[in-house]
């Protein structure tokens, strides 16, 4: 499927569903093996389920950030699928300030995959209006959410696998909170 977030529109599924997984991944043009997969939650409990132990002082910031438009890369747990599993053992994980992939997650009852849908045009880097989506994609996805016009500024990326948080990308997420 194709859906809107709190930042840009993006490819999903069910986690669990290796065929829509692998689909997603030839979408996007890239090796499920090499991808570096982010997972949608719907709140911070099952956040933990996915993540390995979370220091006190990060899950302070995770619960000050989210939901909201970040992307937070954490050590995986043995809850992550298989098809997830890089070699170093992350996830990114989000929970945006979006009721549609909220609804989605709880509707299913696990997380969802999410990939931003990118353009390989090099003014325009993400789609943003639901019909030109649907129009583009609609024989190559079971569905397109149209949630009005999407943004065209992505995630803050923060890697939070070593000691000190890294800004992998900055985006619509403030980084002050590093500070």
């Amino acid at each position: 499927m194709i859906y809107p977030t709190d930042s840009v529109y993006a490819f999903g599924c069910a986690i669990h569903q290796k065929n829509a997984v692998e689909k997603i991944c030839q979408l996007r043009g890239i090796d499920p093996k090499k991808a570096n997969f982010s997972i949608i939650c719907s709140d911070l409990s099952q956040l933990t389920e996915f993540a390995k132990q979370v220091s006190t002082p990060i899950f302070r910031i995770l619960k000050q950030c989210l939901p909201g438009p970040y992307t937070f890369i954490l050590n995986s747990s043995n809850e992550v699928p298989k098809i997830f599993k890089n070699k170093k053992k992350t996830i990114g994980i989000r929970i945006p300030e979006h009721q549609v992939p909220l609804k989605i997650v709880e509707f299913l009852g696990e997380p969802i995959l999410t990939a931003s849908l990118k353009e390989d045009d090099d003014i325009v880097e993400y789609l943003t209006d639901p019909e030109l989506i649907h129009e583009k994609y609609q024989d190559l996805v079971d569905f397109v959410i149209d949630g009005g016009f999407g943004k065209n500024e992505p995630t803050t990326v923060i890697d939070f696998t070593n000691e000190t948080p890294e800004i992998i990308r900055e985006g619509l997420g403030s980084v002050e909170m590093l500070s």
